[in-house]
């Protein structure tokens, strides 16, 4: 017998059930108009503060380039601009990270966890003090993590169990202060020019932000010695 599937091990999980009950057809039906298989699946995400929205991308597997899926608006999110630097500043991360797991039974309905503190956060951030456990989830309340209710949660986390169903290793997720437009960047240089955390990530941020826009394939990020990232 061959063993279970991704898919298949998550549907053992009432409330993955109830996901696709309610959002597998839509979820098969936007990826179809984009000419997007559900067996040769791959996704990018990104997440705005200041807009307050997370991006899907998607693409076949053997398409070089990924196209806009979905926008879910962010219902809550604490903290302001700027990078997680410490446990309990209820700070969002900011950076470059992936999805390092699904809960079924979150706290706050279904949840993606983020694999804070990263190389980076490390460096930069409080020796023994970074924090954890940073999440998509559901619900619409926040301490550090990014909640889209439990409506949105379902079809996003669909998205990721589809992904990883078809082979993908590692879900890669960009997390930006805003768009960063270069209006909107030098904006934030101006008003933060003395803050050289900010503004050192944000230099980097802002090179990945400008490669996803013109190219859709998501930069090869080398995290550095002291903190910063070679953007490829």
């Amino acid at each position: 017998m061959s063993s279970p599937s991704f898919r298949e091990k998550q549907l053992n999980f009432t409330r993955v059930r109830e996901a696709y009950a309610s959002k597998e057809k839509t979820v098969v039906k936007t990826l179809e108009g984009l000419s997007v298989s559900r067996e040769k699946l791959r996704i990018y995400l990104r997440a705005f503060k200041t807009e307050k929205v997370v991006e899907v991308w998607a693409k076949n597997v053997s398409d070089p380039a990924f196209v806009l899926v979905k926008k879910f608006p962010i219902c809550e999110i604490s903290g302001t601009i700027g990078p997680k630097r410490r446990s309990g500043d209820l700070q969002v991360p900011e950076g470059f990270y992936h999805i390092s797991g699904l809960n079924p039974y979150s706290k706050y309905y279904l949840s993606m966890e983020i694999n804070y503190p990263n190389a980076s956060d490390s460096i930069r951030g409080v020796r023994g003090r970074l924090g954890n456990l940073i999440f998509i989830h559901g619900e619409c309340e926040s301490s550090g993590c990014i909640a889209i209710t439990n409506e949105k949660i379902s079809e996003l986390y669909i998205y990721c169990i589809e992904a990883y169903n078809c082979g993908q290793e590692k879900i890669e997720l960009t997390i930006f202060p805003s768009k960063l437009s270069d209006s909107a960047y030098s904006g934030l240089k101006t008003s933060y020019s003395k803050d050289k955390d900010k503004i050192s990530l944000w230099a980097d941020l802002k090179k990945s932000y400008d490669i996803f826009e013109k190219t859709k394939i998501p930069p090869v990020v080398k995290f550095l010695p002291g903190g910063t990232h070679e953007v490829n």
